[in-house]
């Protein structure tokens, strides 16, 4: 029997009748690794685990959002993009330009596709092609000034080969944690170089390319809301923009309703 016992939790009172913002959806990342490991299991179990996942059953718990890399994340099986090329060569017109390498995940995307026709899928980089870099690795260093415009080409082949593949992408970020550049793959990307790329590169490249995906700012922690709100504060960075992304790994989430209330 349960007794009338006062205990410290906290209360959470649900007024159906007071609306705030609307939800897009929930959900996660879909790394290269984990689409290795799913597509790995028998063909039943597959089946089972991606309605588990992302159907509407009562026994799903119903993903209606997931964030895909442009090329390896850190969870990837190796270290690739998606034009890369010999030590000392560079490809600016994207001849190469090939979305092969994750084969493994727009596998399973289709897959979900069919259970979920619905679902929203944001796409973030962890780093460009390494000759894109002025430090000509995969860690670290920066997008060289040179190469903006043909990166914002590589977003925008990246959205038309997807789409060719029957995958909508719902929005991008210019890089994944644009402060840490010790992740292998990883990519410095200062506030004033990402107005930079999205004002005059990205932004535009969309446009003219008739792409409808959105472009959300920043995609880090919390305790440095200056970052996407110096983005938005430039007139002709922010008429591309549509949001901004943000990690809990540092900072306090209540940056969220400063950014979004500025």
């Amino acid at each position: 029997a349960f007794g009338n016992t006062n205990n410290s939790n906290p209360v959470i009172t649900v007024d159906s009748a007071q609306r705030f913002q609307q939800v897009d959806g929930f959900g996660y990342t879909l790394t290269q690794g984990s689409a290795i490991v799913i597509n790995g299991l028998a063909a039943a179990q597959r089946t089972s685990l991606l309605n588990e996942l992302f159907g509407s059953a009562s026994n799903s718990i119903g993903i209606s959002y997931i964030r895909l890399a442009i090329g390896a994340s850190d969870l990837s099986s190796s270290v690739y993009s998606y034009d890369d090329m010999p030590a000392g060569q560079t490809d600016p017109t994207l001849a190469a330009f090939s979305i092969a390498a994750d084969n493994e995940v727009v596998r399973l995307v289709k897959d979900v596709l069919l259970i979920n026709p619905s679902i929203r899928i944001v796409s973030s980089p962890w780093s460009p092609p390494v000759w894109m870099k002025d430090n000509g690795s995969s860690v670290g260093g920066s997008l060289a000034p040179a190469n903006y415009s043909v990166y914002a080409q590589y977003f925008v082949k990246y959205i038309q080969a997807m789409q060719a593949e029957g995958i909508s992408i719902t929005a991008v970020t210019p890089q994944n944690e644009p402060l840490n550049p010790a992740n292998n793959p990883s990519l410095s990307m200062t506030a004033a170089q990402q107005a930079d790329f999205i004002k005059n590169h990205l932004g535009p490249a969309f446009v003219a390319a008739g792409l409808t995906t959105r472009i959300i700012v920043y995609d880090h922690n919390c305790d440095r809301p200056d970052y996407p709100l110096s983005i938005l504060g430039d007139a002709a960075a922010n008429a591309y923009v549509d949001g901004s992304a943000f990690h809990l790994y540092g900072g306090d989430i209540s940056a969220l309703t400063s950014v979004h209330n500025a």
